[in-house]
Protein backbone atom coordinates (compact mmCIF):
# COMPACT_ATOMS: atom_id res chain seq x y z
CA UNK A 1 0.00 0.00 0.00
CA UNK A 2 2.88 2.24 0.63
CA UNK A 3 4.54 1.77 -2.98
CA UNK A 4 1.16 2.37 -4.36
CA UNK A 5 0.95 5.64 -2.33
CA UNK A 6 4.62 6.67 -3.82
CA UNK A 7 3.40 5.77 -7.16
CA UNK A 8 0.15 7.81 -7.46
CA UNK A 9 2.12 10.68 -5.53
CA UNK A 10 4.70 10.54 -8.29
CA UNK A 11 2.09 10.31 -11.00
CA UNK A 12 -0.16 13.19 -8.76
CA UNK A 13 2.45 15.71 -8.98
CA UNK A 14 4.23 14.77 -12.87
CA UNK A 15 0.36 15.57 -14.26
CA UNK A 16 -0.05 18.18 -11.91
CA UNK A 17 -3.31 16.71 -10.67
CA UNK A 18 -3.97 17.41 -6.72
CA UNK A 19 -6.63 14.61 -6.60
CA UNK A 20 -4.53 11.83 -7.22
CA UNK A 21 -1.47 13.23 -5.29
CA UNK A 22 -4.13 13.39 -2.40
CA UNK A 23 -4.68 9.79 -3.00
CA UNK A 24 -1.25 9.19 -2.64
CA UNK A 25 -0.90 10.89 0.63
CA UNK A 26 -4.05 8.65 1.94
CA UNK A 27 -2.62 5.29 0.87
CA UNK A 28 0.54 5.67 2.43
CA UNK A 29 -1.06 6.84 5.59
CA UNK A 30 -3.07 3.83 5.54
CA UNK A 31 -0.56 1.48 4.66
CA UNK A 32 1.94 3.36 7.53
CA UNK A 33 -0.57 2.42 10.42
CA UNK A 34 -1.23 -1.28 9.06
CA UNK A 35 2.71 -1.70 8.82
CA UNK A 36 2.95 -0.04 12.12
CA UNK A 37 0.29 -2.12 13.99
CA UNK A 38 1.58 -5.50 12.11
CA UNK A 39 5.09 -5.19 13.04
CA UNK A 40 3.74 -4.36 17.07
CA UNK A 41 2.19 -7.60 16.73
CA UNK A 42 -1.85 -6.71 17.27
CA UNK A 43 -4.66 -7.67 14.90
CA UNK A 44 -6.64 -5.00 13.11
CA UNK A 45 -9.95 -5.33 11.91
CA UNK A 46 -10.13 -9.33 13.07
CA UNK A 47 -6.63 -10.23 10.93
CA UNK A 48 -2.64 -10.69 12.53
CA UNK A 49 -1.44 -10.20 9.37
CA UNK A 50 -1.76 -7.73 5.93
CA UNK A 51 -0.65 -9.03 2.96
Amino acid sequence: MILLGIVLLVIGFVAAMPFIWMLGVIAIVIGAVLAITGHAGHQLAGRSHWY
